[in-house]
C-alpha cells in the first residue's frame, strides 16, 4: 500500500495539468473567435484609435487590423481609410466615433453575410463590397435618427449634433442638427420611426431626429462628404472624383 501513494499523486498532478490545459485552450479558441480581422487602415492621417470588444484601448496605423466590435475613433484633423474583407471601403472624417458591430463574411457563402455598423458622431464616406451587391438587404448603416439601408452605394453621411461650425452652408450658418446624407452611386434608403425615403444617384437628404421623417434636400441645400486627395487616392472602384475634390464636407454645387 505504501507504494502505491506516489502512482496515485502522480495521476492526480496529471489531471490537474490536463484540467488547466483544456480550460487554457477554451480560453484561445474564444478569444481567437473575438478577433477576427475584417479589415486594414489602407490610409491615414493623425490620430486615430480604437477601443476593442474587451475594452483594450490601441492607437492606430496604416496596415493596422479592424476587428468585429471595434468602436473606431478619429481626432481633429484625422481622416483614416479603411478596407474591408469583402473589398468595402469607408473614410471617417475628423472627430468621428464609428463602431463596426457585425461584419459578417464568407467569399462562397452568401448566407453568411451581414453587415451592421453604426455611425456615433462625426462623418464618413462609404462604398460597399461584395457584401452590399449579393446581399444587399444585409448592409445597415445606424445612427441615432435613423437607419441607411443601401442598393450598391458610393455614400456620404454627416452626423451633426451642435459639432458641425467649421461645414459650409449656403447660408453661412452651420448645418442643422440631424444626419445629412448624400449619394454618388447606387441608392439608399433611409428609415426611422417616423417614415421611409429612397435617394439616388445625385440626390441629398436629410433627417433632423428620431421623429422626423427622411426628406430629399435640394441640391444646393445638400451637404456632400469630401475626402482630400491623398485619401482617395489608388481608390480604384471607390471613391468618386466629386468626393475626392475637396477636404471637408461642405455643399453641393
Amino acid at each position: 500500500m505504501p507504494k502505491a501513494r506516489p502512482v496515485m499523486a502522480s495521476a492526480s498532478f496529471v489531471s490537474v495539468r490536463r484540467f488547466f490545459f483544456l480550460a487554457a485552450c477554451c480560453l484561445a479558441s474564444v478569444a481567437g473567435a473575438q478577433e477576427v480581422v475584417i479589415g486594414t487602415v489602407t490610409h491615414l492621417s493623425g490620430v486615430f484609435s480604437v477601443q476593442r470588444a474587451d475594452g483594450a484601448a490601441k492607437m492606430l496605423s496604416v496596415k493596422s487590423e479592424i476587428r468585429e466590435g471595434d468602436l473606431l475613433k478619429t481626432e481633429d484633423d484625422t481622416y483614416a481609410r479603411i478596407k474591408f474583407v469583402d473589398g468595402g471601403e469607408v473614410v471617417l472624417r475628423p472627430n468621428t466615433q464609428f463602431k463596426v458591430e457585425k461584419y459578417g463574411f464568407a467569399p462562397d457563402d452568401a448566407d453568411k453575410d451581414n453587415v451592421a455598423v453604426s455611425l456615433l458622431k462625426g462623418g464618413m464616406r462609404a462604398v460597399t463590397g461584395l457584401v452590399g451587391k449579393r446581399s444587399r438587404d444585409k448592409v445597415n448603416y445606424s445612427t441615432a435618427v435613423a437607419t441607411i439601408g443601401i442598393r450598391g452605394t458610393n455614400l456620404g453621411a454627416l452626423f451633426c449634433q451642435n459639432d458641425c461650425g467649421g461645414i459650409p452652408t449656403v447660408t453661412g450658418a452651420p448645418p442643422p442638427n440631424g444626419l445629412h446624407v448624400d449619394v454618388a452611386q447606387g441608392a439608399i434608403v433611409v428609415t426611422n420611426g417616423a417614415g421611409t425615403q429612397q435617394l439616388n444617384a445625385g440626390q441629398f437628404g436629410f433627417v433632423g431626429g428620431p421623429a422626423q421623417p427622411p426628406v430629399i434636400m435640394p441640391p444646393n441645400q445638400g451637404i456632400q462628404v469630401t475626402i482630400p486627395p491623398a485619401i482617395a487616392i489608388n481608390s480604384g472602384r471607390g471613391l468618386s472624383p466629386a468626393a475626392a475634390a475637396g477636404g471637408s464636407a461642405g455643399c453641393a454645387p
